[in-house]
């Protein structure tokens, strides 16, 4: 089940990051394998209450001139319209309320998408309510006061924002079809891909009930099993700017791969994998979703019997951490491979939610500590006591310990791949929880 996504949106200097590091607090910075992605602070994932959600940080606006900031903040709302199910519109207590509020309010009230209005830099509730309640004036609700320096107020704000969030339906719940969100730079293929895949086969084209996006979900019957393709490339931004873009596609990305099962990268062969593509492939990675990397125009290459695995080194090598991931050379234009993309996302959902037994888990493993001893340090030795699944999509294992600490990097690693030896997972990232189980040596 999808999670609901949540935007920021603001002028410069209210305040936005400053709360997006609060909420997003330390986990963040959790994901060391992920290039890019993580650097660049675009999304976290946030819990409050017994709520999870993506908070989406529309981007910073550095402009002097006052029409370049209103320009630039209809183009952060038209966004966050686009892609979130609340958002949040950050304002400025100290400033006041200034033009380019007025006209982003408008819009925003205008989307018919619910927003909260958090009035920042409320240090002193007392002192400023007089100034927060001008904001009422924008007309889209009840002003939030908050200070995201000082973490006042924090509370109520997610209390407001949680409140927003749509209701699951039974029908959203029990819809079991396989989701695949096709992902990628701009212009590598992936509506291409989408309309030959669905060609004449497509059956609706609908939006799921209860969600609010507006990527475009196209229900398709291959082999008699119906599949849901989500589409990310059904807005065209008129950007120019070539970070603005990606930081879009890169948003778009985030909404598409929280629906999906299954996520089918588009990277285009003429051009090679790229560090654009290895963010955008982070993202399904951190949320461990069932992955195909789909190498686009592969027709239109120069081919001898070492171009594939030419290509894939070079894709397994810029997209090392994710080396579970299937790698598909296709031609969306001429059709190829195609029917070999039905048959691997069959495979990789399977891999996704396969679940294991506790007892042949525990014999895999130890096999694997017979076979290479676990590290020691300071004449103490890791003991490995149990390994558990604990949840699958994707599989999550928790594994029983001696001492955390001893449990590096590596080892996890080496269980990791005779798991992988033994049951396959193609396709799929395998989680491992590391807990200590006291009053054992």
């Amino acid at each position: 089940m999808s999670k609901p996504v949540v935007a920021i949106v603001g002028r410069p200097n209210v305040g936005k990051s400053t709360l997006f590091n609060v909420l997003a607090g330390e986990r963040i910075s959790i994901v060391k394998d992920t290039p890019g992605v993580t650097r660049d602070r675009i999304y976290a994932d946030v819990s409050w209450l017994d709520k999870a959600f993506t908070l989406i940080d529309t981007g910073g606006i550095e402009p002097d001139s006052d029409d370049i900031i209103l320009s630039q903040m209809r183009e952060q709302a038209q966004i966050a319209i686009d892609t979130a199910d609340v958002i949040m519109f950050i304002t400025d207590v100290r400033q006041g309320l200034v033009d380019a509020d007025e006209k982003v309010a408008n819009m925003l009230r205008r989307s018919k998408k619910p927003v909260v209005l958090v009035v920042n830099k409320v240090d002193d509730f007392k002192k400023y309510m007089p100034d927060v309640y001008e904001f009422y004036n924008l007309g889209i609700g009840e002003p939030i006061p908050v200070s995201a320096a000082s973490m006042l107020g924090i509370g109520d704000m997610l209390d407001e924002v949680i409140a927003h969030f749509p209701e699951r339906n039974a029908e959203e719940e029990e819809d079991d079809r396989p989701k695949i969100a096709v992902i990628g730079k701009p212009n590598v293929g992936k509506s291409s891909l989408i309309n030959k895949l669905t060609g004449e086969k497509r059956v609706i084209v609908s939006d799921i009930a209860g969600t609010t996006r507006d990527a475009i979900d196209t229900a398709v019957k291959y082999c008699g099993r119906e599949y849901v393709f989500i589409d990310t490339a059904g807005l065209r931004r008129k950007s120019k700017i070539k970070e603005e873009l990606e930081r879009y596609s890169i948003i778009r990305a985030v909404t598409a791969v929280e629906r999906a099962d299954v996520v089918v990268i588009v990277i285009d062969a003429t051009e090679g994998v790229t560090e654009q593509d290895a963010k955008i492939a982070g993202i399904a990675h951190d949320r461990g979703k069932g992955i195909i990397i789909a190498v686009n125009k592969w027709d239109a290459i120069e081919k001898n019997d070492k171009s594939v695995k030419e290509h894939s080194d070079r894709i397994r090598q810029v997209l090392s951490f994710m080396p579970y991931a299937e790698i598909l050379f296709i031609s969306a234009q001429t059709g190829q491979r195609l029917n070999k993309l039905y048959e691997m996302i069959d495979v990789v959902m399977a891999n996704n939610s396969m679940r294991l037994a506790t007892g042949v888990l525990n014999e895999i493993v130890a096999e694997a500590v017979a076979m290479q001893q676990p590290p020691s340090d300071k004449g103490k030795r890791l003991k490995i006591f149990y390994i558990t699944q604990v949840s699958v999509k994707p599989p999550t294992f928790v594994v029983f310990v001696n001492d955390k600490k001893l449990m590096h990097f590596s080892y996890t690693r080496y269980i990791e791949n005779r798991i992988r030896d033994a049951f396959g997972f193609r396709g799929t990232a395998l989680r491992f929880i590391i807990r200590e189980r006291k009053g054992e040596s």
